[in-house]
């Protein structure tokens, strides 16, 4: 009877052992972000945060404006980094450093040359393009107006740039921090997706400056970017039906890693072609259309949180086994 009383106790014991580490381990435990790794005819999209995006396509890795990333990222180094401008939220020094392999391309705008000095990089200015493998990059124009008596946060005459990424024709437009300005009438008809700020209006484009831009480029797919908390939802509930009444643009709105695929196929010839399936991303996403949502077809990063569980279990067994051994000393 006291033997088995004893057990009773090591059982409890035990159980409450399990109980506490758990509780104090489970927040050490990392929890990955999920890598997504598009197939040969497919698309990735994932945004990350402010202005910052992660495109994927065909074997090449491009970040733009990556200026604060989660410690795993440094694992998925860049064959180019874009940056738009050299504000404190488009551009980190040690996050580009972060993303570097041998090869890495780091693309700034021309007068950026401390910048471009300092990473080795390419100074570019709107209309010239990179080749980065089968990608071709375009810079394009990107500059804010001030009211009069006021000096614009992004003048023109910096020549500071927003991109357009082509991949086999299909063509994804990052506006950086740009006003609508009138150069976007030159992109009509030729985008696939666009990536524009939602805010704020004395810095980027803002409200119903949004809408038209969407109108003007025509693009199949809007993803808002530099965007408050919250700031999303409010413009997809104040203007999402205006966009979804004039345009046929469907609104994509993705919470910080999220990710959207697009699978084009073999048959994909032109900026216009469809996609030949909807998409793939981490969680629910946000749109003003109606669209299929499946799981990932690539396999889901998982490491971390294996690895993070597999030394909390071993900490687990190793604590229970010393109480045990004490209890039966004692």
């Amino acid at each position: 009877m006291n033997e088995i009383m004893r057990l009773g106790t090591i059982t409890k014991t035990g159980l409450g052992l399990i109980l506490v580490v758990t509780i104090l381990v489970a927040p050490l435990i990392p929890i990955s972000y999920v890598e997504a790794t598009p197939g040969d005819n497919a698309i990735m999209l994932q945004y990350l945060y402010n202005a910052g995006v992660r495109i994927e396509a065909k074997g090449v890795r491009i970040y733009i404006d990556p200026y604060t990333l989660t410690a795993n990222f440094s694992d998925l180094d860049a064959d180019a980094i874009l940056i738009t401008h050299p504000h404190a939220d488009h551009y980190n020094e040690a996050w580009v450093n972060a993303l570097q392999k041998n090869d890495t391309v780091n693309v700034f705008p021309a007068n950026m040359s401390d910048e471009i000095a300092t990473h080795d990089g390419v100074g570019v200015n709107p209309s010239d393009s990179i080749q980065i493998g089968p990608i071709n990059i375009t810079a394009f124009y990107m500059y804010t107006i001030a009211p009069e008596g006021y000096d614009p946060s992004h003048p023109p005459e910096a020549n500071w740039t927003s991109y357009i990424i082509d991949i086999d024709g299909f063509r994804i437009f990052h506006a950086g921090d740009s006003k609508n300005i009138s150069e976007y009438d030159q992109l009509s008809g030729t985008i696939d997706v666009a990536l524009l700020p939602l805010g704020p209006g004395c810095q980027s484009m803002t409200d119903y400056e949004v809408v038209d831009a969407i109108q003007r480029i025509d693009p199949d797919y809007f993803i808002p970017i530099h965007f408050s908390e919250g700031a999303d939802a409010a413009f997809i509930a104040a203007y999402g039906d205006d966009i979804d009444d004039t345009t046929d643009c469907q609104i994509i709105s993705l919470d910080n890693l999220q990710y959207y695929i697009w699978n084009l196929g073999p048959t994909t010839t032109s900026s216009t072609a469809t996609t030949s399936s909807t998409i793939s991303p981490t969680s629910n996403v946000t749109t003003l259309t109606t669209a299929t949502t499946t799981s990932p077809s690539e396999p889901v990063d998982y490491s971390g949180v294996l690895i993070g569980g597999t030394v909390g279990v071993i900490a687990l067994v190793v604590i229970i086994g010393l109480v045990i051994v004490k209890q039966r000393s004692s």
